[in-house]
């Protein structure tokens, strides 16, 4: 499986969205609305970059990155939190060294893209 991005979101107009983005740059997507379906996904051979919503139900997204980290599933995959949280919360101090970006919403489409673009260059 060659590198890609997995949107993980539970709001439907957030991953289309940056799905229709992503695709215009010719960038394989892949979507999940759950931090369990994220695990499920990374379970499965995913490797590329994970743009995770924080605010999800259930598991959020930074115990979605602990989950993967735990799980040993964090070999060949870029975290990249994409949220409406203007500030990292409290649990990003202890696991800034698996999230190498953060970007807020509303975000720049065109900035998104190039962000993603040299993420996905980097795992090449």
């Amino acid at each position: 499986m060659g590198h890609a991005v997995l949107v993980v979101d539970d709001d439907a107009s957030v991953v289309n969205t940056v799905r229709r983005i992503l695709e215009m740059h010719d960038i394989t997507v892949e979507t999940v609305e759950s931090g369990d379906g994220c695990i499920q996904k990374l379970r499965e051979g995913f490797k590329g970059v994970v743009l995770v919503d924080i605010v999800m139900p259930g598991m959020d997204g930074w115990d979605t990155i602990q989950a993967a980290v735990d799980g040993g599933f964090n070999q060949h995959v870029i975290f990249i939190m994409l949220t409406g949280k203007e500030v990292p919360d409290a649990k990003m101090d202890y696991l800034k060294e698996y999230v190498l970006d953060y970007i807020t919403k509303p975000f720049d489409a065109k900035k998104l893209a190039s962000v993603v673009k040299e993420y996905l260059a980097y795992l090449e």
